[in-house]
C-alpha cells in the first residue's frame, strides 16, 4: 500500500500560535516512530508551499481562528489534500458555540440555559441577572481555549463584564457549579474521562497552560454510571455536530449530577500532557500510539484514493 508522508501543520496567526507550536513539536516527534513526516510551520492564513496530494497526508495541530474553524481545511479540500479530523464544515460549526449548542441540544444532550448577542446590542444585565442569577459564564462564540472567557459570580461582576464587551458576537450562560470533566474520543468512540481541577476554580486561559495552577485526575473518580453516561453523551455530541477520526468533548457534571455539555475541541492541545493524550492513556494508548491512531483513518482514505486512481 502507498504509505504517505504526515505533513504536521502548526503555527498560524491565531491567539494560539504558541500553543500550537508546542503541539505540532510533539505530535511531529511522536509521529516520526510511525510514519515519514515532516512539520510545516504556517504563517499566513494560506496553505503552505510544499504540501502535494499525492504524497501528503495532513495532520494539523492549528489551534483557534482559521486553524481549528474549518478555514485550513477548505483550502485543503479545494486542494484535494487529505487530512486527518474534522472537516471543514463540523470544524465551522463546532467552532461556532452557539450553533454548537443547538446541534447537540436536538440530539437530545443537556447544556446550560444561555442567551446570544452581539456587543453592539448588548442585553441589559438586569434582564441577564433575571434569567440566569448572578452566577454567569460569558464566551466569545468563535475563539478557543478559552481566550476571552469570563465568570462572574455577583451582579456587580455581570455589570462589569457587559460593559467590557465592545465587539463580536457572544454567549452567556448561567454558571453550572460542579466537577468538570473531559474524554476523548478516537473514530468517534470515547476514551476515558478526565477530571480538571483548577486551582483558581476556573479552567481558564491561564489555569490550562500555567504550569502548576491546575489538577488532573486520570481517570476521574467516578462511578461507572457517571462514568458512561460522560463517554456515551460525547459520543452522541460528536455525531450530532458530524465530527470526524478524534476530538475531545468537556462537560460539567452539577452538584446533583446532572452533565452539561461545555463544548466540543476538534483539534484540541496536543503535548504528551494534554487532555486528550490523558483521556489515552487511561485506555492504553501512549502519546506514540494516540497519534499513530489519530491519522490512521485519514492513511486508510488517502490509500483508497489511490487504489482507485490506479
Amino acid at each position: 500500500m502507498n504509505t504517505p508522508v504526515i505533513a504536521v501543520l502548526c503555527g498560524g496567526t491565531s491567539a494560539e500560535r504558541e500553543v500550537s507550536l508546542g503541539s505540532g513539536k510533539a505530535v511531529a516527534q511522536a509521529m516520526a516512530f510511525s510514519y515519514p513526516t515532516r512539520k510545516f510551520v504556517i504563517e499566513a492564513d494560506a496553505l503552505p508551499e510544499g504540501l502535494d496530494p499525492e504524497r501528503h497526508v495532513v495532520c494539523s495541530t492549528q489551534h483557534g481562528v482559521f486553524g481549528e474553524d474549518g478555514g485550513m481545511q477548505r483550502l485543503l479540500e479545494a486542494a484535494g489534500i487529505g487530512y486527518a479530523g474534522c472537516d471543514a464544515r463540523s470544524s465551522d460549526l463546532t467552532f461556532d458555540k452557539w450553533r454548537t449548542r443547538q446541534a447537540v441540544s436536538a440530539a437530545g444532550v443537556r447544556i446550560a440555559p444561555g442567551r446570544f448577542f452581539n456587543a453592539a446590542a448588548k442585553p441589559a444585565a438586569s434582564a441577564l441577572a433575571q434569567e440566569f442569577g448572578d452566577q454567569m459564564v460569558f464566551k466569545p462564540n468563535r475563539q478557543g481555549s478559552s481566550v476571552g472567557l469570563q465568570i462572574v459570580t455577583s451582579r456587580a461582576g455581570v455589570d462589569l463584564a457587559l460593559g467590557g464587551l465592545r465587539e463580536g458576537d457572544w454567549v452567556a450562560e448561567k454558571r453550572i457549579l460542579g466537577r468538570e470533566l473531559t474524554v476523548g474520543l478516537l473514530r468517534g468512540r470515547a476514551m476515558g474521562v478526565v477530571e480538571i481541577v483548577p486551582k483558581s476554580g476556573v479552567f481558564d486561559y491561564s489555569s490550562k497552560y500555567t504550569k502548576g495552577l491546575t489538577e488532573y485526575f486520570a481517570p476521574a473518580s467516578l462511578s461507572e454510571d457517571v462514568a458512561a453516561e460522560v463517554r456515551r453523551t460525547a459520543e452522541t455530541a460528536f455525531a450530532a455536530c458530524g465530527c470526524r477520526d478524534y476530538a475531545r468533548v468537556d462537560f460539567m457534571l452539577s452538584h446533583e449530577d446532572e452533565l452539561y455539555l461545555l463544548e466540543i475541541n476538534t483539534l484540541p492541545g496536543m503535548k504528551e500532557t494534554s487532555l486528550l493524550p490523558m483521556s489515552a492513556r487511561c485506555v492504553g494508548l501512549d502519546f506514540n500510539a494516540l497519534c499513530k491512531e489519530m491519522v490512521a483513518p485519514a492513511v486508510e482514505r488517502f490509500q483508497q484514493t489511490s487504489a482507485a486512481i490506479r
